[in-house]
């Protein structure tokens, strides 16, 4: 079974049914080259700066950088594109009255690398068992480089979003998510998946953006990676995403119920509580 391929301009309805469906999809060509060698050349500096992990499954030759709404412009065109922000309507907007930036990173995966250990995403939340079939993250990965099985795509397990507790998958469960430079795989936190074997002598990059329900703690740290000084200058769609503004009833409030948002821009808050009087 291989993940299906989408178009750049395909409905986000149909691509979140296919993701219903296997647990994954991939849109080819989302981003042009252009974009692409932006976001390399910004983040290049902090990668080279960055070491390989310290353990198995981090990958010890594999760095991974972070940081990316502050550090990397591009970026943040990617973590706000229209296509898996429809996605992230269709799928998390069904759980939640909001969702949120989860975590941005450039995972380059280098020569010799073995395959990463299959995980689902959402064991973030201390492995929580959320329910079957109840999505709370939807990730992405941007092919920097064509993904190849030879470099190390990303290996997916089709269809194990909806297995039950207790099933462990194999390597031989898994499909590689092969596809051009500028595409993007999108798929759930609850489908195993892990980074491909890197067979070839070459690095290979890409860019790792995630969303989670407005009511979960964020992976990274938005307000330290992106502090205010910084959020500021943002479009204020994307400061709201990253988590300036209120979740859910009551989340995320400081002072006297202020939204988040008036920190960075006064003239947009609003106090008291998400609820409507009944």
């Amino acid at each position: 079974m291989s993940l299906q391929h989408f178009p750049p301009n395909a409905a986000p309805a149909d691509v979140a049914a296919a993701i219903r469906r296997d647990g994954a999809a991939i849109v080819d060509r989302a981003a042009d080259g252009e974009l692409i060698d932006r976001i390399v050349a910004e983040t290049t500096p902090y990668l080279d700066a960055t070491a390989g992990g310290s353990d198995g499954f981090s990958g010890r030759r594999t760095r991974r950088t972070g940081a990316l709404i502050a550090r990397s412009p591009g970026s943040r065109e990617l973590a706000a594109h229209p296509m898996v922000l429809g996605v992230c309507d269709e799928i998390l907007g069904a759980n939640a009255s909001s969702y949120q930036l989860h975590l941005t990173q450039i995972i380059d995966i280098g020569p010799g690398e073995p395959a990463q250990m299959l995980h689902r995403d959402h064991w973030a939340w201390d492995a929580f068992d959320f329910p079957l079939g109840f999505e709370v993250e939807i990730s992405t990965i941007w092919a920097v480089q064509d993904f190849t099985d030879h470099n190390g795509a990303t290996r997916v397990v089709p269809g194990s979003h909806l297995w039950e507790g207790g099933r462990t998958p194999t390597q031989e469960d898994t499909v590689p998510a092969e596809m051009e430079r500028g595409s993007v795989l999108v798929y759930t936190g609850s489908v195993f998946h892990g980074g491909g074997a890197n067979r070839s002598d070459r690095s290979r990059a890409a860019v790792n953006i995630d969303y989670c329900l407005g009511w979960l703690r964020q992976e990274e740290n938005q307000y330290l990676s992106c502090p205010p000084e910084v959020a500021r200058e943002l479009p204020v769609e994307l400061a709201k995403l990253i988590g300036y503004r209120r979740a859910a009833f009551a989340l995320g409030y400081f002072g006297d119920t202020q939204d988040p948002i008036e920190a960075l821009h006064p003239e947009l808050g609003s106090r008291g509580f998400a609820i409507v009087d009944r």
